[in-house]
């Protein structure tokens, strides 16, 4: 009744409450689950009901003056069945998102860290093998990887670490509802560009900004605030822009593949040294001779691949199961509303099972 009003769960044991919870003790003239649904549904409207601006809150006479629609008992019990269902299905496709991020965070661990052998396996630790690693300013790393920063690699190879467009190059004006694509740091959403809310210029303010528009294998990384954020581009991305508040390192695919590189780049070691390095008083500030000075342990592009092609397998998988979560929660949104407001009447289902029995 205090705080998260309205939040409502079933004892499973005996218990004592206090005066910040409101208790419904049965018996009831209603299906208990059903009931539990109800409360759960018309939790928003608890809100309308509260009594301050500082803690939101509301009193028992409000709950007692609460009517609740209730349809036959063998309906209401029909209708606690079904998103029972759902509810489960919800909770199951939470558990497998759970235990694959799980699964993912050990990988990044392990793959970023000893790699993959050329036999396809995952190397042993450096506790059970030290001869096939090395110290370095990293830690241990596989005799094979090689330690160099981003500004070497860039030097070496012809890439380039340049920063996006200053606002003296692109105003706040010339954002549009359609076109190209600018990706800034809000954008970069758990590693992935996320399109729901991102600006777009037009197609000749883009091709006036060539030199931002993106490639695929680039990497852009934010340069302000949450310096943590980076994603890596790919055909999805091409021709984008890189935009204002934001790094873009393009590094040759014969040296670094981008989505590794984004891996590695977001890990402690790394981010530690971003952090030390990162100049601003009030607010943090990446620029490109800080990036540049940004030393990684870089394995060949062969492993490099591999290895991020088991972890971009991995968050497809979770992806997916977003997905269906997402889903199955507008489902269930959709059934409560229809169901637990008389809309839709489970009648004729219960009409054809009990003709069935």
């Amino acid at each position: 009744m205090y705080g998260t009003i309205g939040l409502t769960k079933i004892a499973a044991v005996e218990m004592a409450g206090n005066q910040a919870l409101c208790a419904l003790v049965p018996p009831f003239a209603c299906n208990s689950d059903y009931l539990h649904h109800h409360l759960e549904y018309i939790r928003p409207h608890w809100l309308k009901h509260s009594g301050q601006t500082t803690q939101a809150n509301i009193n028992g006479a409000t709950v007692r003056a609460h009517e609740v629609p209730l349809p036959s008992f063998s309906e209401q019990r029909a209708i606690a069945q079904i998103l029972d269902t759902l509810d489960t299905a919800i909770h199951e496709t939470e558990a497998i998102i759970a235990k694959l991020k799980a699964v993912k965070q050990g990988l990044l661990r392990d793959l970023l860290t000893r790699g993959i052998d050329d036999n396809g396996e995952l190397r042993p630790p450096q506790s059970e093998v030290p001869h096939l690693y090395k110290q370095s300013p990293l830690g241990w790393i596989p005799k094979e990887w090689e330690e160099i920063s981003l500004g070497d690699i860039a030097r070496r190879s012809g890439g380039l670490l340049q920063t996006g467009p200053f606002g003296s190059q692109l105003h706040a004006h010339e954002y549009t509802v359609e076109g190209i694509p600018v990706v800034m740091p809000q954008d970069m959403v758990d590693g992935e560009v996320s399109a729901e809310q991102i600006a777009r210029i037009t197609e000749r303010k883009a091709s006036a900004l060539a030199r931002h528009r993106l490639k695929p294998n680039d990497v852009v990384f934010s340069r302000r605030g949450d310096l943590s954020r980076c994603v890596a581009i790919d055909e999805r991305q091409a021709g984008w822009v890189c935009g204002t508040g934001c790094l873009l390192a393009r590094l040759p695919a014969s040296e670094v593949n981008a989505h590794w590189l984004a891996l590695v780049y977001q890990q402690p070691v790394t981010q530690s040294q971003v952090m030390g390095r990162a100049v601003g008083s009030t607010m943090a500030n990446l620029n490109t001779s800080i990036l540049a000075a940004i030393s990684i342990a870089r394995p060949t592009v062969t492993e490099q691949n591999e290895i991020a092609k088991r972890i971009v397998s991995t968050s497809l998988r979770i992806r997916t199961e977003e997905r269906t979560l997402q889903k199955l929660r507008l489902e269930k949104a959709g059934l409560m509303d229809d169901l637990l407001t008389g809309r839709v009447r489970v009648t004729p289902l219960l009409t054809i099972t009990q003709g069935s029995s």
